[in-house]
């Protein structure tokens, strides 16, 4: 596999600590935008520190990158009042602002193509049907995981997890998000999967 460029690699980390420090500034509530971006500040920092013994693929570094953009901006307004959220909710008469959607397909979508990359490279499952399977039962595990997380925090928040929870009146959030991660994931196995094939072979 040809391994990304060092020059593209810290760029785009120095572009994610620009959004990072301007969404912390201007965050509404910087206890939600710290709870929401908490994987940012995970994930950045150990594939920086990793990159040389374990680089992934360009695929896998841009997608990671606008998935960041997408969480840090959903800390920013809260993701029930994201600004873009609101004109697609207008633009399709939805009931709800959706961008919250868009980050659950994003979290269906980045984890199942980082597992993917994972268990292709150290062979560890060699079917292919079997692989999109656990790769999607990966993905779904980890958006239940934080579903979970979603739960202890309102009990914890009482009302101060509302703009975190960013359910919006809906009763069915939970399971909605956790389609959307679903849907993520089965782009990642149907329309990404043989591309991904065709890098890591590179």
């Amino acid at each position: 596999m040809k391994p990304v460029n060092r020059t593209a690699l810290n760029t785009a980390a120095f572009l994610l600590l620009l959004i990072l420090l301007y969404t912390g500034l201007c965050a509404k509530d910087r206890t939600t935008w710290l709870m929401e971006v908490v994987p940012v500040l995970i994930v950045v920092p150990l594939l920086l520190a990793t990159w040389r013994r374990y680089p992934l693929t360009s695929l896998l570094y841009v997608l990671i990158f606008f998935h960041a953009i997408i969480l840090m901006v959903g800390g920013m307004y809260t993701y029930a009042k994201v600004p873009i959220g609101f004109d697609v909710q207008h633009l399709f008469g939805l009931s709800r602002n959706p961008y919250d959607k868009l980050g659950h397909f994003f979290q269906g979508l980045v984890p199942a193509l980082a597992a993917r990359e994972i268990l292709l490279r150290g062979q560890y499952v060699r079917g292919g049907k079997m692989l999109d399977f656990i790769v999607c039962c990966i993905a779904l595990a980890i958006s239940a995981t934080y579903e979970l997380i979603e739960w202890w925090a309102a009990l914890a928040m009482g009302q101060g997890a509302d703009e975190f929870l960013g359910t919006q009146g809906d009763p069915w959030d939970t399971q909605s998000d956790m389609f959307c991660a679903l849907l993520g994931s089965l782009t990642t196995v149907l329309l990404l999967g043989r591309w991904h094939t065709h890098l890591l072979k590179k």
